[in-house]
């Protein structure tokens, strides 16, 4: 079986949520370090144009998104379960309201002038500079509202409070009871709001949410061994695809199969990727695609949070 390699840099709170996905699952995985601006030149020959963090390669197959990314590992590793059985739609719609919804205002919050002075005091002003001109490219054109910082510190009280009182009477030690996809959705926003001197009081002044963050931060982060973005992509030009999933399905919009479309985001990183459509499912859209450095791939993309358009 093709090894798991994770495209990403240590600063990303999404590619935090994949590394504590590998560490929840005790997988080992390969490291690629990509730049956290544009441009990217190594990852978007995997992907096509996809620009967000993480990705995650396995062979010739390029998973975006971090909701499709651990059903990914949860194909690779059944157990311990990121979905489950009987919480499927409570832990995956809590999972899309994180991601969402409290990453917004902790990107707000982490992002104020007094905690970036603190986070990036030793980076020189035009490096700084850079990295917002990007976030400010990266979040245009989508769905995604950039949250003003006003707004978030008004909302965060009651936002963390009713985690806190959940985490205070919910049997286990968990969000749900047992470990789940909900449990590492909301832990990355909360762990860049630890990041920041600034920003973390947000979190420690509320017990149970900060014993609860330590015990999902000490899953870890599985066991990780370096990867040149040459060798990964050496990796995708030697590999075959997987075989397609066998699952039947009829598109409600009348995509078929063979079909030349792109597919992009809708919130932000709205980079559209095109490619021929090979596979329609209920949860994930397969393009294929052919680049002269990665070879043959297929680019794997969730339904929600993504719109596809004929090309």
């Amino acid at each position: 079986m093709s090894e798991l390699i994770l495209h990403h840099y240590p600063q990303s709170p999404f590619a935090e949520k994949a590394r504590l996905l590998l560490g929840f699952k005790g997988l080992s995985w390969r490291s690629v370090r990509i730049a956290p601006v544009m441009p990217k030149p190594d990852l978007t020959a995997l992907t096509g144009g996809y620009r967000k963090t993480p990705v995650l390669q396995v062979g010739a197959d390029i998973y975006c998104d971090t909701a499709l990314i651990a059903r990914r590992l949860e194909q690779e590793k059944t157990t311990p379960a990121l979905f489950p059985l009987g919480l499927e739609l409570v832990t995956q719609s809590f999972a899309a309201w994180a991601d969402s919804v409290v990453f917004a205002q902790a990107v707000a919050l982490v992002f104020q002038p007094e905690s970036l002075a603190v986070k990036f005091a030793k980076v020189p002003p035009e490096m700084i500079q850079v990295l917002v001109a990007d976030r400010a490219k990266l979040f245009s054109g989508g769905t995604a509202a950039r949250v003003q910082l006003e707004q978030a510190r008004h909302q965060w009280p009651a936002i963390v409070s009713r985690i806190d009182q959940q985490l205070q009477h919910q049997p286990g030690d968990f969000l749900f009871g047992e470990p789940s996809i909900a449990d590492f959705s909301l832990a990355h926003p909360l762990w860049f709001l630890k990041g920041s001197s600034v920003t973390a009081p947000l979190v420690d002044a509320y017990p149970a949410v900060a014993a609860w963050l330590d015990r999902v931060l000490s899953f870890g982060h599985g066991t990780a061994s370096e990867m040149s973005a040459e060798q990964a992509l050496d990796v995708a030009r030697n590999a075959a695809p997987a075989a397609l999933p066998d699952e039947p399905f009829e598109d409600l919009n009348g995509f078929k199969p063979g079909q030349p479309v792109t597919i992009a985001a809708t919130d932000y990183g709205t980079d559209p990727v095109a490619g021929e459509l090979l596979f329609v499912g209920r949860e994930q859209l397969i393009l294929r695609r052919t680049d002269e450095r990665a070879g043959v791939v297929h680019v794997h993309f969730p339904r929600m949070g993504f719109c596809i358009q004929a090309h």
